[in-house]
């Protein structure tokens, strides 16, 4: 890996990777076996940071797991993954439950909660490792022109005199993608009112790896099960309460999420770092341009709910390695045509199922509160509509690419 661009002239790069986040990463390393040459461009490298029971993590489920064991990466995440091995849906003050469990799917688990730090700390040392990628780092994409053979970027700061020419961009930039705005490519957003406080809670009772999601009547409550029994949490709450809710002691805190929680897990005892973010659903209104491809949050920035945004992100990212890998012309008309119609409909399936979740739960309207209550009850008690949400949640309802599939 190297760090900067070279003096002078730049050579022409097959693909180069806007965004050097979990996705872009991710893609880097999903290339490099290819012999490609890869150039990925990044604002700031991710700093270095000590564990810490309150970090924030992120749920990979099992379709993202054997995408980074598939990489030769899960051998370094797995002593830090707290697997979830089953997960509880309720609604407060109703009694209908679904639950679903890793031996039901027939797998280890349904995912893993992972430390934002470790995944980024791993694939940052795999990184370094792989002679044909070239990190430019500190650096931003001020602007593009694109012409038959090539997108060439225009990158600061930089010591080379002429742009960066690539065969293929893929944006992994982000809801608010640069690059989608430099090709004036509009997107679709929706703004849910709503804030997720993302924190961390000690528990009196174990989880046993048992993650909750509960629906309130402003917006779903989350807990992740963490190491030595803690739970990270991610409560959705309308957007007009959140700085008060913000403004909490831990006192105060830690008493309003038992009271909306309950008692499955006991006495809250501590809670630590709580940080908010709006939520805003984001969809590109095309997935590619003329030799430009978009993934991950570029494409698609969904709520929260379900953990499904960073998994479906991932699948970008597989789906792309593999078209890119034999491709002689990587930004090939082809190449991008074929990356629309494998990821478009899993993108409109997997983003409408995260929204009418929103809109349901998150509705008093009393035939709405009847609808959801019913529809949890089903989920339980239908084995064939429980099965096909169960596999989506895997990461396994359609459009997975092959390295994922079940």
């Amino acid at each position: 890996m190297t760090m900067v661009a070279e003096k002078g002239v730049r050579p022409l790069f097959d693909v180069a990777i806007v965004g050097g986040g979990l996705v872009g990463a991710s893609l880097a390393i999903a290339l490099a076996p290819s012999g490609k040459r890869i150039a990925l461009i990044e604002a700031a490298a991710p700093p270095k940071s000590k564990p810490s029971w309150d970090e924030r993590c992120i749920a990979l489920n099992v379709a993202s797991r054997r995408i980074y064991e598939h990489l030769g990466l899960w051998p370094a995440l797995r002593p830090e993954a707290e697997p979830i091995t089953a997960t509880h849906i309720s609604e407060r003050g109703r009694f209908g439950v679904t639950r679903f469990t890793a031996e039901e799917a027939g797998e280890e688990a349904l995912g893993w909660n992972v430390p934002v730090r470790a995944l980024g700390a791993v694939l940052w040392q795999k990184l370094g490792e792989l002679p044909n990628v070239t990190v430019v780092c500190p650096a931003k994409v001020e602007g593009l022109e694109t012409d038959a053979e090539a997108v060439r970027l225009r990158v600061i700061p930089s010591e080379a005199r002429d742009p960066l020419p690539a065969r293929l961009v893929v944006a992994c930039d982000g809801a608010h993608s640069a690059i989608r705005t430099a090709l004036g490519i509009g997107a679709q957003e929706r703004d849910y009112h709503q804030v997720a406080i993302v924190g961390a809670v000690r528990a009196g009772r174990p989880h046993r790896g048992v993650a909750y999601e509960r629906f309130l009547p402003g917006g779903p409550l989350a807990l992740i099960p963490k190491p030595d029994g803690r739970c990270g949490v991610i409560w959705t709450v309308p957007a007009d309460q959140a700085p008060s809710m913000l403004a909490w002691s831990d006192a105060e805190f830690l008493a309003a999420l038992q009271d909306a929680f309950g008692q499955r897990l006991g006495k809250f005892l501590e809670t630590g770092r709580r940080n908010g973010h709006a939520l805003t659903r984001v969809m590109s209104d095309a997935l590619t341009a003329p030799r430009v491809i978009f993934a991950g949050n570029a494409a698609q920035s969904l709520h929260p709910v379900a953990a499904q945004g960073f998994n479906l992100g991932l699948r970008d990212v597989a789906t792309v390695a593999e078209l890119v890998a034999d491709a002689a012309d990587p930004g090939a008309p082809e190449v991008l045509a074929e990356y629309t119609a494998r990821r478009a409909s899993e993108r409109e399936r997997v983003s409408s199922f995260t929204d009418q979740l929103v809109r349901i739960f998150s509705n008093s309207i009393p035939v709405l509160a009847e609808t959801r209550h019913w529809g949890l009850l089903a989920l339980d008690l239908l084995p064939p509509v429980k099965r096909a949400v169960l596999r989506q949640n895997l990461g396994f309802a359609g459009g997975t690419p092959a390295v994922a599939r079940k």
